[in-house]
């Protein structure tokens, strides 16, 4: 027999006593009740309302895999073609921490870009010629070019930026969002992650959009192309809606039982997200289904848009979500990763990704929806200015760098046709504007209406945050 103390015998007859009188309500679910009997663990604040007003209502995060090259894209440098091959100045470079594939070289070689830039729109922002779609949105962007980072392998990295800590285990910036603000569709998860098919490059885990110590109804939910976006959500044959539902309801009352034994809160939230896969029997297939957008919205995201899994088919995707109120998209790309061969591997990136990207950010502005969406666009960290390995004047290679790159910003109370922060003339080091990891963090809970001090979570004996005790919001950028 399991022994209780007074404070579980009482949470336990509150939380049952709560379940037992809401259930019996028509139309009331399991996971709305979640929603009630789960106990919030924040210093401040009630589940689903922010701190503050909001700019942003939802967020679509476009992540690019392997650490796109800023001098290739964004970050325009003059200096590199006068010094092109000759060795970068020591007083550059400093003590700055190299990977295992250059610390061995003689020599780091700075190499030039052999792309063309120019500058576009009213704001005047450099753009390469990689990219033509996203040039004519220059004047929607807000390009960070003093992003840091404190990894400087793709790994650590990777999880730095999307859980705010280099080590696995920490919950993603999807899951702390759901936790932080709960759903705005109930037949929906408030955080989906959408991965190109196909596509090569660094490996991508699903602990990149875990829940780490918060309650697992928080995690990612991963859709795939194809028949199947959510596996083992359509019912086994021989089962019909009916059937299911009477399933569920028995179910609930056994883990009820359970939950009086144990008083494990997780029982919660395993009910919600049994109560959420039913309900994404039908939502699925619906947003899924492309059959309703014209031929001008597929023309305008490009033909790849057609093909369920690719780059630009996961983007209309993201829209189509944001529609419906997703709280938070992750798209991941992965190849990004040029050790060499880099202007022909990085051509190819852009082919796939410029008029998809692009496209996302016109499309939800013409449909009014970009005011309060928040896109962001980047990779885990910028790469070096000087070579890897040998080089011509038409193929070289880059290493790691996380000293500086440049990402993008749109919508969602972010100024729009501004260039923040600045590198030195070899994109080496930032000279104006440092933006961290855990600033970069701070910035988009502030957006989404949180305060990222506030928002914690008390697990084996401390009170946790996604910025863990740092980060500034940036003002700069805040339209």
């Amino acid at each position: 027999m399991n022994s209780f103390n007074r404070r579980q015998f009482l949470k336990g007859a509150s939380l049952a006593g709560t379940a037992a009188g809401l259930t019996g309500i028509p139309g009331f679910s399991l996971a709305e009740n979640k929603k009630i009997i789960m106990p919030d663990n924040r210093l401040n604040g009630v589940m689903g309302q922010p701190h503050m007003p909001a700019k942003a209502k939802r967020m679509i995060y476009l992540f690019q895999s392997g650490g796109p090259s800023q001098m290739e894209l964004f970050d325009y440098k003059p200096m590199l073609e006068k010094m092109h091959g000759q060795e970068i100045p020591s007083e550059v470079r400093g003590e700055t921490q190299l990977t295992t594939m250059t610390a061995q070289q003689t020599s780091l070689p700075l190499v030039k870009s052999i792309f063309n830039f120019k500058q576009h729109g009213e704001s005047g922002a450099w753009v390469s010629e990689l990219l033509p779609h996203t040039a004519n949105i220059a004047d929607d962007l807000c390009f960070i070019k003093s992003i840091q980072t404190d990894s400087i392998n793709h790994d650590p990295a990777a999880t730095f930026i999307l859980t705010g800590f280099p080590i696995a285990g920490r919950p993603s910036l999807g899951a702390w969002l759901s936790y932080g603000l709960g759903s705005n569709n109930d037949n929906l998860p408030p955080f989906i992650v959408l991965l190109t098919n196909q596509n090569k490059g660094q490996p991508i885990f699903a602990r990149l959009w875990g829940n780490g110590f918060l309650p697992s109804i928080h995690q990612g939910v991963r859709f795939r192309a194809g028949k199947d976006p959510v596996l083992f959500v359509n019912n086994p044959k021989g089962i019909d809606r009916h059937d299911r539902r009477e399933m569920l309801s028995y179910l609930a009352k056994l883990h009820g039982i359970q939950h009086a034994k144990t008083m494990d809160d997780e029982i919660h939230s395993r009910i919600a997200q049994y109560e959420m896969a039913q309900r994404m029997q039908t939502s699925v297939p619906d947003v899924n289904d492309f059959s309703d957008e014209p031929d001008w919205v597929f023309d305008m995201y490009g033909p790849d848009s057609r093909t369920p899994g690719t780059y630009a088919a996961n983007c209309l995707l993201a829209r189509r979500l944001a529609e419906r109120n997703v709280k938070f998209t992750q798209l991941f790309h992965r190849g990004w990763d040029h050790h060499s061969g880099l202007p022909g591997g990085i051509r190819n990136q852009c082919r796939e990704t410029d008029q998809a990207s692009a496209a996302l950010v016109a499309d939800l502005k013409q449909r009014g929806m970009l005011d309060d969406t928040l896109v962001v666009w980047g990779g885990e960290f910028g790469r070096t200015s000087y070579c890897q390995g040998k080089f011509t004047d038409k193929k070289y290679g880059r290493d790691h760098h996380p000293n500086a790159s440049t990402m993008w910003m749109a919508g969602g109370g972010v100024k729009a046709g501004l260039t923040y922060g600045e590198t030195d003339e070899f994109s080496y080091n930032v000279v104006k504007d440092p933006v961290h990891v855990h600033d970069l963090h701070a910035t988009i809970l502030h957006l989404m209406g949180i305060d990222h001090e506030k928002l914690t979570f008390k697990y084996q004996g401390r009170r946790f945050r996604l910025t863990d005790v740092h980060g500034k919001v940036v003002k700069g950028i805040l339209a």
